[in-house]
């Protein structure tokens, strides 16, 4: 029990150092035009973080994110010692990430991270050929990796362009205090989508270790059956995701506020709102993807529709090489926790 206690704490701590983390996403574009102070801009950011767990339960009515991470790993290879390696080198990533400003996934380091820890256990096959990893719930994250960045510029140049063309003939000064305006709509909107995809991240971790751990007492139980029986786990998530964006991460601020490109309230609008239907969108089919990942891309976006030269293309192919790095760098850490914590516990 004081074990399971332990992995819950950790999991919290993740989810706080999540919210720092990641905090950027959320406030970047609005810090960088200045429409609200950085201090204004994590308060405002931490309340819609925690207001997502309204939507999720109950205008949503499921938390598919957190089902999809608990079931990453099939639950044959789930124990108490992988769930916690997988913490630990998920943790380690995001904080050397985070010092050296890279807005790296901390969706994917934790996916990483648990895997990473289940193959140290079971290795790659059982010897009934039974999978360690679960497939139909990963190989959608992985095509995401890819696909949330695509979709949001996507969306954000098309919402440019559009708002541009609808706009053409307003005064710019009064054009420019209603995007201001429009950006605190939008903020919102994106914090509420990135509350929603990543506190459920937790969550999931906290919901496969409780399962288990009610399973060797001889009780099953499926991932809903154990949220609607511990209501508190959600709750915390989203409590703990808020405090650590409140905390910030003004490092990776400026890289997605003003190293990708120059962003006006116009471009910040049209950026958030297409980060943020991308997230929705994400939730609503379970598919967890990295808010970092989809701010990214809608940031690029915006650039785009001015020239092509104005996206610093040499700082988003740095971007991507973390991305593409998150997942098996944190597996590698999570694999050497897990063998370390064997060699002690035999």
């Amino acid at each position: 029990m004081t074990f399971l206690v332990i992995i819950i704490i950790l999991a919290l701590i993740f989810d706080y150092i999540n919210g720092f983390h990641d905090a950027a996403n959320s406030i970047a574009t609005i810090v960088s035009t200045k429409v609200l102070t950085p201090f204004q801009a994590v308060l405002w950011a931490a309340l819609f973080n925690f207001a997502a767990f309204f939507i999720s339960r109950y205008v949503i009515g499921e938390f598919r994110i957190g089902n999809t991470i608990a079931k990453s790993v099939n639950q044959q290879f789930i124990t108490l010692e992988v769930i916690f390696a997988g913490l630990i080198g998920a943790i380690t990533w995001n904080l050397l990430t985070w010092w050296f400003g890279i807005p790296s996934s901390s969706s994917h380091t934790l996916l990483g991270g648990f895997m990473g820890a289940a193959l140290a256990h079971a290795g790659a096959l059982s010897k009934n050929g039974t999978d360690v990893i679960n497939y139909a719930k990963v190989i959608p994250t992985f095509l995401f990796i890819f696909l949330a960045p695509l979709i949001g510029m996507f969306i954000a140049l098309v919402i440019t362009i559009t708002i541009v063309n609808i706009c053409r003939r307003a005064n710019p000064y009064k054009a420019d205090n209603w995007f201001r305006r429009l950006q605190l709509v939008s903020s919102a909107l994106f914090s509420l989508g990135h509350g929603g995809n990543d506190a459920q991240k937790v969550m999931g971790i906290i919901g496969a270790a409780m399962i288990y751990y009610e399973k060797t007492k001889g009780h099953d139980m499926t991932f809903m059956q154990f949220i609607n029986a511990n209501m508190w786990v959600p709750l915390a998530s989203f409590t703990a995701i808020a405090l650590g964006t409140m905390s910030g991460g003004w490092k990776i601020v400026k890289t997605m506020g003003t190293r990708i490109t120059k962003v006006t309230p116009l471009e910040g609008v049209s950026a958030e709102t297409a980060g943020a239907l991308t997230l929705f969108l994400t939730e609503k089919l379970g598919i967890p993807v990295s808010t970092t990942h989809t701010i990214a891309g809608s940031i690029m976006g915006v650039g785009a529709t001015k020239r092509l030269s104005a996206v610093r293309w040499g700082v988003t192919i740095n971007l991507l090489w973390a991305w593409i790095l998150t997942i098996p760098v944190s597996a590698i850490f999570s694999a050497i926790v897990y063998y370390i914590l064997y060699f002690f516990r035999k």
